[in-house]
């Protein structure tokens, strides 16, 4: 690894650390835990020097937040693209891949890109209540936002979902897909992937083809319908629901981790140098679409 890689590597198992370890299981029934989680979100971003706000509003008798870092952007401030991540975690579940790792990266990007000056606005969020018994109902975090940079009529250009981004393997037949995608797709799981639904198809490639430009690390993208099992499991299908173009970048989740969404989902399953390396290519990525100087 490069000296900066080495340095990314040590700064996401950190985040992992906080969020798995430290503070453990985090969702509304460990409603203390999921705060916690929210106040060194915010505490991190605000650190690195985003302007930083919270999105409160009720679910299950409690109040949640999203927490909104934003870097304002100069020549075209008013076109929006959002980088995502949700801090909760299933029931009876640390969550260090699914998805404290998604949250790491947010934040190591974040606190890269802070003090540059994008033409395009950055907002970079960790969302709640991704998971069930929220997920795709009216109080899930990410749709609760959505909906309202819909109604302000805000122009969001793009939006970058960070979902269990830490297992890779080397090992054969070690990726599966919904029938009859394993016919098209590596049957090994080393790479990332940048996934969506088919109107987000040319964000897809377009962000598929910047990471491959600027990092040497396997990668896969594919646009496909919504419908379709596995392509719609985060944040990015909240944006979806109200017309933006989004995608999801993961190493598949079940489809490949077989501790997802068990008690064994944690910090000494992940591959830090791998998640490192594909942390350190969605920065140039993210630095490409938001025009950075």
């Amino acid at each position: 690894m490069s000296p900066s890689e080495a340095s990314l590597r040590d700064e996401l198992y950190r985040h992992v650390e906080v969020l798995s370890v430290e503070i453990g299981e985090r969702n509304t029934l460990l409603h203390t835990q999921l705060k916690t989680a929210a106040d060194y979100i915010h505490r991190e971003l605000e650190a690195a020097g985003l302007i930083v706000t919270r999105q409160p509003f009720e679910a299950g008798g409690k109040t949640c937040e999203n927490i909104v870092g934003e870097i304002t952007g100069d020549r075209r401030a008013e076109e929006i693209l959002v980088v995502g991540g949700h801090y909760d975690g299933v029931y009876g579940c640390p969550a260090a891949n699914d998805n404290a790792t998604g949250v790491a990266a947010m934040l190591a990007l974040a606190r890269r890109i802070a003090n540059t000056q994008p033409a395009r606005t950055l907002r970079f969020i960790g969302f709640v209540n991704e998971e069930p018994p929220f997920f795709q109902t009216e109080q899930m975090g990410s749709l609760v936002y959505a909906r309202s940079c819909k109604q302000k009529g805000e122009m969001i250009v793009g939006m970058l979902s960070l979902e269990t981004m830490g297992y890779y393997t080397d090992e054969p037949k070690s990726q599966h897909y919904p029938f009859p995608f394993g016919l098209l797709y590596p049957s090994t799981g080393n790479f990332i992937a940048f996934i969506g639904n088919t109107r987000s198809g040319p964000f897809i490639r377009d962000v598929v083809g910047r990471f491959r430009s600027n990092c040497a690390f396997p990668s896969e993208g594919a646009g496909l319908p919504g419908f379709i099992e596995g392509v719609g499991w985060s944040d990015h299908w909240s944006f979806w629901q109200e017309g933006y173009a989004a995608l999801m970048v993961t190493d598949t989740a079940p489809y490949r981790y077989a501790h997802y969404h068990s008690p064994e989902d944690t910090i000494d399953k992940l591959d830090f140098e791998r998640f490192a390396k594909v942390t350190a290519g969605l920065e140039k990525v993210i630095a490409e679409l938001a025009e950075i100087r």
